[in-house]
Order: structure tokens, then C-alpha cells, then sequence
């Protein structure tokens, strides 16, 4: 029987490719925000899925990596309307997590993140918003890439705050997610840079085979980047209350609790305190950007250590989430592209997964791939 916590549809393939090229035999788990052809999308809740409509044709990105020659295994489930980081279903249930199994598969790309990570599927194409590929990475020990924000077409697919909303994918190595990547991601350089900013909990030796020069430090001081996380927490807010607050209005008890409470969130939310937080963000996305340059990525925690377990109590999902996204959130905020490295290669109970995340300047997708790609060579990670 297939689990209905990964998946709302599975076939074996559900689509095949339409097209031959470097993505060959692949299997797509999909995460039911993407329009996928003869089916409706769903956003995780179940009457969400009752008023949707089918849809005609795949959103552009599932559609360009069918005709690479990728065939779609299934719908994969999502937090609820993807405003989550736990991958904890009110409705579905919790994904596994096959690199961890008492503890969550980390959301809201939580179902393909499970299917890849059992090796259901290959890829998992999902979204990132607040961390949403790069968390499910960490926690279930995968590879994962946010492109620059608006690098990838978000045409066809469930929108939270499109400010911040990126396509990403996820993949067991990264030979993978790179030939996703050749599909996906606009022509750019390839060059690793000259300085790495290391942050706390990460050693020398986890990027050493990037060959730059590791400096200790950050690219915003601690005020700011609480500042950063303060504004990126309001406009998310705002914009997620906008897009559905009035279909929320009007199902009261469709999306759970815990969901439910950050729309609403969204709601009391002043526009002149908006308008702020936007200034706020611009201020320090150029001070980001501006700190980076051509030639420094920063090295950080993916996420705020490894995942809850499948037990833990709401307040203890939602230290750990605060925690998060204080690592996720200058790549969401400031619209640069990140990828996730596992830097456990064999997890335990005592040694779970977690990951390291690059982050580079706007456009650097293609590079970060290749640094994963060298960074997977590594014995010992």
C-alpha cells in the first residue's frame, strides 16, 4: 500500500518522460504545489484538493525535466499550503524519514524528501520559501540547491510569499542535483571563490576541498541579522495572509492548528510596519550582497541543528524552527541561491544528519553545484 504521508498519487511511473536527454531513467517526486498534468494540485490539505480544478498541463519546470527524459513518480505531500518547516501533516501525517526514523523528514518539501531519501525517487522537486528544500536536505541527509530567487520559473505552482518563493530540487549525491541544474538554471560562471565566511558549529576541514582561503565571521552582525529575521518574518506573513487569507475566512477548520496560527499571523500584520520591514530588507540585502561581492560565499549550518523527533511537542518544533531560520534566512531574505551538502555520511542515533549550506552571490547556482559536486568527493564528511 503506498504511504499516504509521502505520497497523494504514486504510479510506477504515474508520467512518463516526454523526451530524452540528460535526466535518463530519473524518477520525479513532485510536491503537490506544481500543476501536474490530469491531476489538480492540493497544497497539503484535503479541502484545498476537493475545490481544485485539474490541470491542463505541467507547470514549466516538471514539464522541462520530462522532456530531459525524467519520468514523475508520484505526488509527494507538503506542509500544509507550504507554511511549515516540520514536515508534520495535521491531515496526512508525518513523512519518514529513512536516515532518521524517529525523528521528522523536515518540510514543507517534506514527502519528496522522504521518497528521495528512500530511494522512491531521484529527485525531488520542490519549493523554498523560508528553507524548505534546504531543511528537508539537512535533516534526511541529502543534497540540495534554492536557486537565486527568480532564476526558475514559478509558473504553474502554489505561491506563499512570492517575494521569497524559489523552485529547488533535492537529490541523493550531486551529480544528481547538478543535472538538474543543467536543465532548470539559466547559463552562469562556474568559478568557486577565493574567501569562505565560516559560521558557528562548522570546521575548516568540512570545506577545505573548496580550495578558499576560511575566515571565521559573518556577513551581518548578530542585531542585524535578528533585524533581517524580524522584517523577512512580517513581509512572509503579510504576503501569505494576502494570497489566502480569504479562502481561509471562509473554511474555518481546514488547515491545522499550528499552520493556521501563522496565516493568521499575517492578519494583524500593519501595512505601515510592512512597508518598514520591506525598507529593512533592501537595506540589508545591499549590505549582504555588498559583503559578498564577486569572490566570498558564507558556510553555515542548513539548519538550527538536526531535526525534531516525530514526538516532539509544538514548543519544541518551534525552538528548533526559530533556530532555523536564522541560518535560512539571509539566502530567503536577500534572494540568493544556496546548496546543502550533507556533512554526515553514514547517520546514526547518536550521529544524525545535518547539513552545511553554501551560500553565494546572486547568480551563482551553476558554481555552488559545482562545489557540491567537489565537496561529495570528500571521504570524510
Amino acid at each position: 500500500m503506498t504511504d499516504r504521508s509521502v505520497w497523494r498519487e504514486h504510479g510506477s511511473p504515474l508520467l512518463p518522460p516526454t523526451g530524452d536527454g540528460v535526466l535518463r531513467g530519473l524518477r520525479v517526486a513532485v510536491k503537490d504545489l506544481f500543476a501536474v498534468g490530469g491531476f489538480p494540485a492540493g497544497g497539503g490539505n484535503p479541502t484545498w484538493l476537493a475545490e481544485a480544478p485539474v490541470e491542463p498541463s505541467d507547470a514549466p519546470t516538471l514539464a522541462a525535466l520530462r522532456a530531459a527524459g525524467a519520468s514523475v513518480a508520484g505526488i509527494a505531500q507538503t506542509d500544509e499550503l507550504a507554511f511549515s518547516l516540520s514536515g508534520v501533516n495535521a491531515h496526512y501525517g508525518t513523512p519518514p524519514n529513512p536516515a532518521a526514523p524517529d525523528r521528522v523528514s523536515g518540510g514543507s518539501t517534506s514527502g519528496p524528501a522522504s521518497a528521495v531519501a528512500a530511494g522512491a525517487a531521484e529527485i525531488g522537486l520542490g519549493t523554498d520559501t523560508a528553507g524548505s528544500i534546504r531543511v528537508p536536505a539537512s535533516v534526511c541527509g541529502l543534497f540540495g540547491l534554492r536557486p537565486t530567487h527568480g532564476a526558475v520559473s514559478l509558473a504553474g505552482v502554489i505561491a506563499l510569499a512570492p517575494s521569497f518563493d524559489t523552485v529547488g530540487w533535492l537529490a541523493r549525491d550531486a551529480t544528481t542535483l547538478r543535472a538538474v541544474g543543467s536543465v532548470l538554471l539559466p547559463a552562469g560562471p562556474v568559478d568557486r571563490p577565493s574567501r569562505l565566511l565560516l559560521g558557528d558549529g562548522l570546521t575548516p576541514g568540512m570545506v577545505s576541498a573548496l580550495g578558499a582561503r576560511v575566515e571565521p565571521g559573518a556577513v551581518l552582525p548578530p542585531d542585524s541579522l535578528t533585524a533581517l529575521l524580524a522584517a523577512f518574518r512580517t513581509v512572509q506573513a503579510a504576503e501569505a495572509w494576502g494570497l489566502r487569507g480569504e479562502w481561509i475566512t471562509s473554511h474555518p477548520g481546514a488547515l491545522g492548528p499550528e499552520v493556521q496560527a501563522r496565516f493568521r499571523a499575517g492578519a494583524a500584520v500593519n501595512p505601515d510596519c510592512e512597508v518598514s520591514a520591506r525598507g529593512t530588507i533592501a537595506e540589508l540585502r545591499a549590505m549582504v550582497v555588498a559583503g559578498l561581492g564577486d569572490d566570498t560565499w558564507l558556510a553555515l549550518p542548513a539548519a538550527g541543528g538536526p531535526g525534531p523527533t516525530r514526538s516532539a511537542p509544538e514548543p519544541e518544533r518551534d525552538a528548533w524552527r526559530g533556530a532555523t531560520l536564522r541560518s535560512t534566512v539571509i539566502a530567503s531574505a536577500c534572494g540568493l541561491p544556496s546548496v546543502v551538502v550533507p556533512t554526515v555520511a553514514v547517520p546514526t542515533a547518536a550521529r544524525p544528519p545535518l547539513g552545511l549550506a553554501l551560500v553565494g552571490p546572486p547568480g551563482a547556482d551553476r558554481a555552488l553545484l559545482a562545489a557540491a559536486n567537489v565537496l561529495d568527493s570528500q571521504a570524510d564528511r
